[in-house]
């Protein structure tokens, strides 16, 4: 059986993708920005909510203020966890409400944004958390705090997973190939082109030339 010819072929085998992501570049940028901008309230959230235990500092050295777990530096690694995988579900559920912006670009721009929302709220911990200086460990009778810090890098992979995660499942439950995409309302239409991007077909002549009527045959 020979294949159809590429004029046979309907528009949708031909994939368009490159066209769309150039269009969604800006808009992605945006995504990018925004949700490197979000590691900032997160790291200040994982400060705030992360476990930390108080020490007095001693001749003989710091000596625990009351009982702390002994999972202590567990916890401050799954306060994070749960912060970054919460922050990567509500970015991808987000990013599939920009309609006009559903695509190739935004998944990559949601999982790079999402990258950098770990890293910096990573950061912003760290340093707002930061651990006694050598000065107040040597003073005693001071009272010190532990320092925020991140036993492994595990955590950093929720926020892109779990928001790509749930971007993945709204363009399954999509009931088209075209996710319910919009073009923007000032968008100019495409001269000739036909709705759901089918190309025209070539205009057909006749096999036989037909004089116009009153016009004698040559």
């Amino acid at each position: 059986m020979r294949p159809p010819s590429p004029a046979a072929r309907p528009a949708s085998a031909y994939w368009r993708g490159w066209e769309e992501v150039r269009a969604d570049l800006r808009s992605s940028a945006r995504i990018v920005l925004v949700l490197a901008l979000a590691g900032l309230p997160t790291g200040l959230a994982w400060w705030w909510l992360a476990p930390r235990a108080e020490f007095r500092v001693t001749g003989t050295g710091p000596v625990a203020v009351g009982n702390p777990s002994d999972e202590l530096l567990v916890a401050d690694d799954v306060v994070f966890a749960l912060l970054l995988a919460g922050v990567g579900l509500l970015a991808g559920a987000a990013a599939w409400f920009l309609q006009r912006r559903r695509g190739v670009a935004t998944l990559l721009a949601l999982a790079v944004g999402t990258c950098l929302t770990g890293v910096v709220a990573w950061q912003v911990g760290q340093l707002l958390g930061a651990g006694p200086t050598e000065a107040q460990l040597a003073d005693v009778g001071a009272l010190v705090t532990t320092g925020l810090d991140l036993g492994s890098p595990a955590p950093l992979a929720l926020a892109p997973f779990t928001a790509v995660l749930a971007y993945v499942v709204a363009v399954l439950a999509a009931p088209g190939d075209d996710l319910g995409r919009t073009e923007p309302d000032d968008a100019a239409p495409v001269r000739g082109a036909l709705p759901g991007g089918a190309e025209p077909l070539p205009e057909e002549r006749p096999l036989v030339d037909v004089p116009p009527a009153g016009r004698p045959p040559s």
